[in-house]
């Protein structure tokens, strides 16, 4: 059995009292929050055919996944070392600012596709209402109370929680960090799982919307053990699982034996193939529905996460190096551009989120409008590809802030 040293393969960000290391980029990191960037924007066009062909198709878990395990990961990174090198207090703070700078893109996000819907209603040009389409006429009937709500995150509308869950795991760093700092690995690994294992119960729910019993769609306190797995990889506090045939079978095997259970795209086919089979995943199904749920974050949801995630691990190698294209032929030319793309949307993933969730709802207009046969979404998606790029290096280049480079 082969296997891959957790210090040379996470020792870029793993704590220390000591000497802090530098702040090093993972490639894989970057790598596949990009590719979970290019899935959320395919996942929020209305009616994109291509969205029957995205991971959450065929398992448990999905693109936010991704997102969050990689969010956690990026945090470590971006967040871990000032814990270590300037203490409890500062570290904090600089979690403080960047919770400070998500509330602001949520709030912009809503008023922007709010606005945006409106408008549309307002042009006269369209049958169907846009605003009703993502259930805002709530807020439009009654602006002031919901107005409180939505700076309050009492009002949550869905399409727009994913950042409040976001938000709140954020708060929930300094905790867990502070419990590592003074008691150990393991009591912050328990308080993360006893706080999963409360969420299941539904006690920990928050509500949604004011005139209803709905809540939020992913509710934090079961999402950050996910988030938190992610950040103690990267921090070095759970060390890098071996290259193991024996975890590759088993990981390999959980998510094709899962996949009927946590699509029903793939228990279609299955129907079609052996109906006898499909009964018997029928009967099975209904037993699976608290361990697959996706608001509190159910423990197939993260088993399936995890296996996928391994899988991913082992494929990219050790630091990423099957990422890079080593060959200097067309096709190797061909892959270091796409994994270039990818990885510069990995990099600017709230900036590219934030504008993607509103870039589909415009997106969808178009496809209303175009009809949805394969030349239009194929337009449509690639459009789509383009913006966030475009956006991932425009970004990037702001936050280069070149105005202070020297002549």
């Amino acid at each position: 059995m082969a296997t891959v040293s957790p210090s040379t393969d996470f020792a870029p960000v793993a704590a220390s009292t000591a000497t802090p290391a530098a702040r090093v980029r993972d490639p894989r990191l970057d790598f596949y929050r990009g590719i979970a960037m290019f899935i959320i924007l395919i996942a929020h066009i209305p009616g994109d055919p291509w969205a029957r062909w995205i991971p959450a198709r065929f398992g448990f878990s999905d693109a936010t996944e991704i997102f969050v395990f990689c969010s956690g990961m990026a945090s470590a990174i971006a967040f871990g070392g000032a814990f270590v090198r300037k203490g409890w207090w500062m570290g904090t703070a600089r979690v403080a600012f960047r919770i400070w700078q998500v509330y602001w893109a949520h709030i912009g996000l809503f008023f922007f596709v709010a606005m945006s819907m409106a408008a549309l209603d307002q042009s006269g040009l369209f049958e169907k209402t846009y605003i009703n389409s993502l259930n805002l006429q709530h807020f439009f009937k009654d602006p002031a109370s919901q107005m409180v709500g939505i700076f309050t995150l009492t009002y949550v509308p869905n399409y727009f929680d994913i950042l409040p869950m976001y938000l709140v795991v954020l708060a929930l760093m300094p905790i867990f960090v502070g419990l590592q700092q003074k008691l150990g690995f393991w009591a912050a690994a328990l308080a993360s799982v006893a706080l999963w294992a409360v969420a299941q119960t539904g006690m920990l729910a928050l509500p949604a919307e004011p005139w209803s019993t709905r809540e939020w769609f992913f509710n934090p306190f079961g999402w950050q053990l996910l988030f938190f797995t992610g950040f103690a990889f990267m921090r070095g506090w759970i060390p890098a699982p071996p290259v193991s045939k024996t975890l590759i079978w088993v990981s390999a095997l959980f998510l094709v034996l899962s996949a009927p259970f946590g699509s029903w795209k793939v228990f279609l086919w299955i129907d079609a193939w052996n109906s006898d089979l499909a009964d018997q995943i029928r009967k099975v199904w209904p037993l699976t529905k608290e361990l697959r749920d996706k608001t509190e974050f159910g423990l197939f949801r993260y088993m399936h996460f995890l296996a996928l995630a391994y899988l991913g691990w082992v494929v990219a190698g050790e630091k990423g190096a099957r990422l890079i294209a080593t060959g200097t032929g067309a096709l190797a030319q061909l892959w270091q551009v796409v994994l270039t793309l990818i990885t510069k949307v990995g990099q600017q993933s709230l900036a590219v989120f934030v504008f993607s969730m509103a870039a589909a709802r415009i997106l969808g207009v178009l496809l209303d409008q175009t009809g949805r046969d394969f030349f239009p979404v194929l337009f449509a998606n690639l459009l789509g590809f383009a913006l966030i790029i475009g956006v991932a290096y425009l970004a990037g280049w702001f936050k280069s802030q070149p105005w202070k480079a020297k002549k």
